[in-house]
């Protein structure tokens, strides 16, 4: 019989203790600020009803929807991002909800497609959203508060580049024909990050423009200026607190999705090269898709996964009490309940401790798990010490040896400098 392969799935991760840790990390400094600009959390099941999800981001993003039957012959899909199915809770559940709902949700989403360098099958997702306002004031409320959040995690560099759909259109659709729509010009235009200028002409006569056309439109587009609406979004999004430099008129940029109908941005680290770290927009139509209500909306999705694998590269993960602080070793018989003692008021004071997993093991192998595991103390209980009513504490990056009187040990570890 043929052994059976064990590993993940492509384009699917584990993550162990020193890159989950990195997550929650990311996690914390995320949600903390989320919090504090008045964003409420929900979570969506990972199933949806198949007809919610499709036709809802574009032919193309249809293609890597994770769509099956299920056993009752029902049409159903994996969350594709988090935008819909919140979009259905607000539809769903408006009589519950305040007025202008702020709504922020951290899960996994699921996307069938190449796996690659910052890109993956399964991942997680942050949003935030606002409901029920047109004001440009929402638009610059996410994005003051997406800006706090990447700054609290550590980032130095944020760059925010931002347009109005608007731009597109009204300085595009002149040059659209019968064989080449606005939306082909526009979806060629917005790969000038990625494409030369010269790449970008050449792509459109290959869809059927002439080449002074093409080369007009994108000249044209490159010179646009802002509508009046995202002048207002701007200035108010500097005065929440983005830094001027930070947030940057893109005129070509267009975003992917076609649920937008107006403001629309993406997050980039300039020192990280793999692509945008998030990026969203004002979506005042998707509600009306699903239910045939006006309900306005904006918000955008953080690529956590990126932004974690940036926060590593730029060493922002902090790695200090990484591990747990005190192991507390089994010395002999006579003195096991009192380590279960000293494990148990340790505890109690929030300090990290794990008691060994093997009575049996000399003390030489328990100290080598110590080492290996960075542990910072080791208690020890023995006989002798538990006659005594002391336990030694041994600081393992010294050597050295303290003995503490048993019923004051979680006091003693509590007013330990954790440097």
């Amino acid at each position: 019989m043929k052994k059976q392969q064990i590993t993940n799935l492509k384009g699917f991760r584990d993550f162990l203790p020193k890159e989950k840790r990195a997550r929650n990390f990311v996690v914390e400094k995320i949600v903390e600020i989320f919090e504090t600009y008045g964003f409420q959390p929900i979570e969506t099941p990972t199933l949806e009803a198949g007809e919610l999800l499709k036709g809802k981001y574009g032919e193309e993003a249809d293609k890597l929807l994770y769509s099956f039957k299920d056993r009752g012959d029902r049409d159903v899909a994996l969350r594709y991002d988090q935008t819909v199915p919140t979009a259905r809770i607000v539809t769903q559940y408006k009589n519950e909800l305040p007025k202008y709902f702020r709504r922020y949700q951290i899960q996994n989403v699921y996307r069938a497609e190449k796996p690659q360098k910052g890109r993956f099958r399964e991942f997680t997702q942050c949003d935030i959203d606002i409901f029920g306002s047109t004001s440009f004031l929402t638009d610059a409320e996410i994005l003051a508060c997406a800006y706090g959040s990447y700054k609290n995690v550590g980032f130095k560099n944020v760059e925010i580049l931002i347009n109005d759909r608007e731009v597109l259109f009204s300085n595009l659709e002149k040059y659209a024909t019968e064989k080449v729509s606005v939306m082909s010009i526009i979806q060629s235009i917005d790969k000038l990050d990625k494409m030369s200028e010269e790449a970008i002409v050449k792509e459109l006569v290959a869809k059927g423009l002439k080449e002074p056309t093409a080369k007009e439109a994108l000249k044209n587009i490159q010179n646009a200026p802002q509508t009046e609406i995202l002048e207002k979004t701007i200035k108010a999004a500097k005065k929440l607190g983005i830094d001027e430099s930070s947030l940057i008129f893109n005129p070509t940029l267009a975003r992917g999705l076609d649920y937008y109908n107006s403001i629309i941005w993406e997050v980039v680290i300039p020192e990280y090269k793999v692509g945008s770290v998030g990026g969203g927009g004002r979506y005042d139509n998707l509600l009306n898709e699903l239910i045939g209500e006006d309900i306005p909306a904006t918000g955008m999705a953080f690529g956590f996964d990126r932004i974690v694998e940036a926060a590593i590269e730029q060493n922002l993960i902090p790695q200090k009490n990484m591990s747990t602080t005190v192991l507390v070793a089994i010395v002999d018989e006579a003195g096991f309940d009192k380590s279960m003692e000293v494990a148990k008021n340790i505890r109690k004071k929030g300090i990290k401790t794990e008691v060994y997993m093997n009575e049996d093991d000399k003390l030489g192998k328990q100290f080598k798990y110590a080492d290996q595991n960075n542990f910072k103390y080791v208690v020890l209980v023995g006989g002798e010490e538990a006659a005594k009513n002391v336990a030694k504490v041994k600081f393992m990056d010294s050597g050295k040896e303290k003995e503490v009187q048993l019923n004051q040990i979680g006091e003693y570890f509590s007013g330990l400098t954790d440097e």
